[in-house]
């Protein structure tokens, strides 16, 4: 099988804009060339590998070829970079939770914005580990410690929820704590359908019998203000509670409970130095910002 490197590319540009009239500005060519470029590629590899529509999407086949196709172009230009002494930035596909990427992720990664130019994606820690497994990004922040086939898999740390709400949220609906009978009827607040953080709480809290009324915010500037203007309580991480005017502003219903949510860098095995580079300020940030965690790296 010999796969064209000008073929693999249009695959990846015309996953990453959705279409091929996208991938042809990206790569300034034709939409034609575009179309005779996957089309002798899915030749070449006797597979269909995307279904054209809008956006295109990637079929089981076309993501093993998009992950060699990201990880021929990662190389390639740490090569050019290497052999020009090029001060060109490599582009990086990275997955990361949202309350990591409000917290303490980019302010790890500061120390190479002369280097990498990031493309996040932004996902909750437990879906994060389908973007890498898909080819999309070529890292993630995950949440399963089961490592993604193709990649490495070590242990950042824990970042650790706290049930908080406004006072006068707290004074209206727990006026006694927050009782089983009380956790029942108080809004909460979700960041989106698959947050699980004041699900798992509420589980230990009640044994699984309540269903309160949920707000859905899927914004973190927003899910922290649904929070301060009483729409509902909800779990906010230490890091958002080490910031002194949002600490203030809130009361935790139970300064001794909390949910651990431990984190992973997972990412792929490619020898690649920009790779390397992230991973280690990844790594080195996490240390600083995060708790410790009992696990081990695989």
């Amino acid at each position: 099988m010999d796969l064209d490197v000008g073929q693999l590319r249009a695959l990846r540009a015309a996953v990453d804009t959705g279409t091929l009239d996208g991938a042809a500005r990206q790569l300034h060519v034709t939409p034609s060339a575009i179309s005779q470029r996957l089309k002798a590629l899915e030749q070449a590899t006797g597979r269909v590998l995307l279904i054209r529509s809008k956006p295109v999407q990637v079929t089981e086949h076309g993501r093993a070829v998009l992950r060699l196709a990201r990880e021929i172009e990662l190389l390639t230009a740490d090569t050019v970079r290497e052999l020009a002494d090029s001060t060109d930035l490599v582009t990086m596909s990275v997955a990361v939770n949202a309350d990591s990427l409000a917290t303490w992720f980019l302010p790890a990664l500061a120390p190479l914005r002369d280097q990498v130019v990031l493309d996040l994606h932004r996902a909750d820690q437990d879906a994060t580990a389908a973007l890498l497994r898909d080819g999309t990004v070529v890292a993630a922040i995950t949440a399963a410690a089961d490592t993604v086939p193709g990649c490495t898999s070590t242990p950042l740390g824990v970042m650790r929820y706290r049930p908080a709400a406004s006072p006068d949220f707290a004074q209206r609906w727990f006026p006694d704590g927050p009782t089983a009978a009380a956790l029942g009827r108080a809004p909460v607040v979700h960041f989106d359908r698959d947050d699980d953080l004041q699900r798992s709480w509420l589980r230990r809290r009640t044994r699984g019998r309540a269903a309160p009324p949920t707000h859905h915010v899927p914004s973190t500037e927003g899910f922290v203000l649904a929070v301060l203007t009483g729409m509902g309580w909800a779990m906010l991480s230490d890091l958002q509670l080490a910031q002194p005017s949002l600490r203030k502003a809130v009361t935790l219903l139970d300064p001794r409970e909390t949910v651990d949510v431990p984190l992973y860098w997972q990412r792929w095995k490619a020898r690649s130095s920009s790779l390397e580079h992230v991973t280690d300020v990844v790594l080195a940030g996490a240390r600083r910002a995060l708790h410790d965690a009992a696990c081990r790296s695989s």
